[in-house]
């Protein structure tokens, strides 16, 4: 593999503190702002919430690669995850990104492995190994009260088969 990767975007002011976010050949491009408290558009996309998404979308492909290169089963992972931005040294910046994943596994006996899975995600991720601040994993191993066929599993997340 290449030890060098280039990723463009491609951002375009609009209106005073707002804008739009584009990259050659994805869709859709993103309309952005500032946060609300910042005098920013109520409803949009902000950099805080990229920076936050950034480093959840790279845990959560992370602990997918992994599961899947490991053939650990799981029946769901969701994670919320939160940036936490403070004053530090007279600026504002960020200074924790806490994630809390929930993993469902379909019996007690995965829990181990589970757990080690989710720690070796949060050390394997690109964006949380190149972060200034600190990064928190809370997780939670959730056992399945029985298994739901694959059909199920896609109705939940509003996919039809």
């Amino acid at each position: 593999m290449e030890a060098l990767h280039v990723y463009r975007v491609n951002a375009v002011s609009t209106i005073p503190r707002s804008g739009v976010v584009t990259a050659e050949g994805i869709q859709p491009s993103i309309t952005f702002s500032v946060p609300p408290e910042f005098q920013g558009v109520i409803g949009l996309w902000t950099p805080e919430h990229f920076f936050v998404a950034a480093a959840a979308s790279c845990y959560v492909s992370t602990f997918s690669g992994i599961s899947e290169i490991s053939h650990f089963p799981y029946e769901s992972l969701n994670l919320e995850t939160e940036g936490v931005l403070e004053k530090f040294d007279g600026a504002l910046q960020f200074t924790r990104i806490i994630l809390r994943p929930v993993l469902k596994i379909a019996s007690e006996e995965l829990r181990e492995r589970a757990l080690r899975i989710l720690e070796k995600a949060e050390k394997g991720c690109l964006i949380a190994r190149s972060l200034k601040c600190r990064v928190e994993l809370q997780p939670e191993i959730v056992v399945a009260q029985g298994t739901s066929s694959h059909e199920e599993k896609l109705a939940e997340v509003g996919m039809k088969v």
